[in-house]
């Protein structure tokens, strides 16, 4: 083997090595980009997914869907007039928990299908919401699932608080047409924090008025 062909095939080896690291660097900065696009839902789609390649063509599939969306903000009106809703939401809350939590279901809905997102199966609209408002939408899966079982089998009156509040997290993200709405946190090892309990210094205290209610709710 004389000098040229030896000189050819570390040219020729040394190409397919550079090939390799350059798809190996491609396939990276996209795992990156999808771990910072989609924060705690990359997460959860990773754990239900039997690898990470299927876990991430699940996410670029979202992406995909969103893009052929057109997704409008609320005019003033509509923003208003959601946000008179929820208060009656919540008021009604005292005297008719289960009744209150199938209404915050169905306006959460509405304000979606008024935005422009697809409303019919709920995976699909939680799967579509996720890519504008992934922090948010682990919540919307929680009070989705005690709705679901309050109409089955009853749920306690402070499951169903729990249930408003995270409706309300999804909710509020919609009418203020922002995605950076952060109701996670990450640990000092980078691991996602489960905040979908709400500490009580942080909870928002609405108090029904004397003339509807004699009693106090907290949310």
């Amino acid at each position: 083997m004389d000098g040229m062909t030896v000189a050819l095939i570390a040219i020729g080896v040394a190409v397919v090595i550079l090939v390799v690291l350059a798809l190996w660097l491609r396939a990276r900065q996209r795992s990156h980009g999808l771990q910072n696009r989609f924060g705690p839902e990359y997460d959860r789609t990773l754990e239900g997914s039997e690898s990470r390649k299927e876990a991430e063509q699940e996410l670029r599939e979202r992406e995909r869907r969103r893009e052929e969306l057109d997704i409008i903000p609320l005019d003033d009106g509509a923003r208003a007039r959601y946000l008179e809703a929820w208060q009656g939401v919540q008021q009604r809350f005292v005297d008719a928990p289960a009744e209150s939590v199938a209404e915050a279901d169905v306006l959460v809905m509405q304000v979606m299908r008024d935005r422009g997102y697809p409303v019919d199966d709920f995976e699909r609209r939680a799967a579509d919401v996720s890519v504008d408002h992934p922090d948010v939408v682990e919540h919307y899966r929680s009070a989705h699932a005690v709705a679901g079982r309050s109409r089955a089998d009853g749920s306690d009156t402070e499951e169903l608080r729990g249930a408003v509040v995270h409706y309300r997290a999804l909710f509020e993200a919609l009418l203020e047409d922002r995605a950076d709405v952060d109701l996670t946190d990450r640990d000092d090892d980078g691991r996602a924090i489960d905040l979908r309990a709400v500490p009580e210094d942080q909870q928002d205290t609405r108090t029904v008025p004397e003339d509807q209610q004699g009693t106090r709710t907290t949310f």
